[in-house]
């Protein structure tokens, strides 16, 4: 009998439970389905400052700063000056020529000796003699402070006296040639007072060089009228036919 109970009452229960669900479910349909219908038939029901608060779409942003105002521009006034020559606009049909009467003679005592006097000629001076010519002024040039520099080529037409280097042994069993040039200072009286080597093409060469152009001699070079140092190049060549 118990278990007759059992069974009867579960089948009631699972009867029953199965229509309060159907019952819930339409009852909770009815409500979504009220809440959906109302707002869209009665929009005034909605509160405003929400629907508002949504539809409302946010403010611009500011506008931009304007430009800076552009630099003042500074007017520079070209002022033009007259100097009072202008093209003519037309060409005149006559041209009148204006003669200019000749300046009249200065007042006051010429200088004798002067152009414009009586007797005076060109290039007089102060104090002279009427009908006479002046004095001839001479300017001295001024005199050298040191040697002048004279060319090599120059200063060998004044050699009036030679003497031939040796040739190096060495140098002739070998066949060898070469060239010195010396720096030279020549006395007023024409003798070589010092030599220094300023170029060789071989320095076995220097010494005879030297030997032999230290007893040349040479005509005293005038400056002006006047014997004068010279500072000069010379140049020996020493080769197998012969050497200078």
């Amino acid at each position: 009998m118990f278990e007759d109970a059992l069974m009867e009452s579960g089948g009631k229960l699972k009867t029953r439970s199965k229509y309060w669900m159907i019952a819930t479910f339409v009852f909770n349909g009815l409500i979504v389905g009220l809440m959906i219908l109302i707002p869209l038939l009665y929009p005034e029901a909605l509160p405003h400052n929400s629907l508002t608060a949504s539809l409302t779409a946010p403010p611009p942003p500011p506008p931009p700063p304007p430009p800076p105002p552009p630099p003042a521009v500074k007017i520079i006034k070209v002022v033009t000056v007259d100097n009072g020559l202008h093209a003519p606009t037309k060409i005149p049909k006559d041209i009148k020529m204006v003669k200019e009467d000749a300046p009249p003679p200065p007042a006051g005592a010429g200088v004798a000796g002067m152009e414009g006097m009586a007797g005076g000629s060109p290039g007089g001076v102060f104090g002279g003699i009427t009908g006479g010519t002046g004095p001839a002024i001479h300017v001295a040039p001024p005199k050298p402070t040191g040697p002048a520099r004279i060319s090599g080529g120059v200063i060998a037409g004044n050699r009036i006296a030679f003497v031939e280097p040796q040739y190096p042994p060495i140098a002739k069993i070998a066949h060898m040639s070469g060239t010195v040039v010396l720096h030279a200072i020549i006395s007023k009286t024409g003798s070589v007072e010092r030599l220094s080597v300023s170029s060789s093409t071989n320095p076995m060469f220097n010494n005879y060089a030297m030997q032999a152009v230290q007893q040349w001699r040479y005509r005293p070079y005038l400056l002006n009228g006047d014997p004068t140092e010279v500072d000069t190049t010379i140049t020996v060549n020493f080769a197998l036919n012969g050497s200078e």
